[in-house]
């Protein structure tokens, strides 16, 4: 997936996964998945999605500020 925020692209196909992440099982409507990424030019952020009752309804890509990374890595 590729996405583009404040004029700065972020792409999966081109960007490196530090983690991935999922949140219940397949087929759950409130299950997800968040998989942090890191672009070339050292930008983080997260591609997102899930079931319908979960917070990442639709696939999404998320801007992630480098002093949250460590933050989300402790709690996934």
């Amino acid at each position: 997936m590729k996405k583009i925020i404040c004029k700065k692209e972020y792409d999966t196909e081109t960007a490196t996964l530090i983690k991935a992440y999922s949140f219940g099982e397949l087929g759950d409507p409130a299950g997800y998945e968040e998989d942090l990424y890191q672009t070339p030019s050292g930008l983080y952020f997260l591609h997102v999605g899930g079931g319908e009752a979960s917070p990442y309804p639709t696939e999404d890509i998320l801007r992630l500020a480098k002093t949250k990374v460590n933050a989300w890595l402790e709690t996934h």
